[in-house]
């Protein structure tokens, strides 16, 4: 997300914003931000993703990515962003949940899995167990019965 865009959010300035990254350096790697160069500046402009330069703030714009509007919410200092970044702990743990309980239930449909298809070996074995047995008597020769007789 572009940092006017998050500035917004936040209910902040865009530059009180871009000096909060300024004064913490350390806490913004580079996977958690970048700053457009002239040429992407110009491409996002003629695309009409944004109205003009003067839209950006009259600089070059910062870009954050998910962990960076996470890190930007523990910074900037304002209403907004202190419940933002609540909401965003909330929503992760709530996710972690979710993937929890999923993943459970589709170890459980494996193991469900697993057993039908060795049950459908299992039948399938018996039926030719079964076929082979009937062969066995349709071919069996007619012995000659020995005891007493009436």
């Amino acid at each position: 997300m572009l940092d006017g865009d998050l500035a917004k959010m936040f209910k902040v300035t865009p530059r009180r914003l871009r000096e909060q990254v300024a004064r913490n350096p350390d806490k913004f790697p580079e996977h958690f931000m970048f700053r457009l160069n002239e040429v992407e500046t110009e491409i996002m402009v003629s695309q009409n993703a944004i109205p003009s330069k003067q839209a950006l703030g009259g600089s070059l714009p910062y870009v954050f990515t998910e962990h960076g509007i996470l890190q930007l919410s523990n910074v900037v200092k304002s209403e907004k962003a202190t419940q933002m970044s609540i909401k965003i702990i909330e929503i992760f743990v709530s996710m972690r949940e979710f993937f929890s309980n999923n993943l459970s239930s589709k170890i459980d449909i494996e193991e469900i899995k697993k057993r039908l298809v060795n049950n459908d070996k299992n039948v399938e074995l018996l039926f030719n167990y079964l076929d082979e047995m009937i062969e066995m008597q349709d071919n069996k020769v007619e012995r000659i019965k020995i005891g007493y007789k009436k």
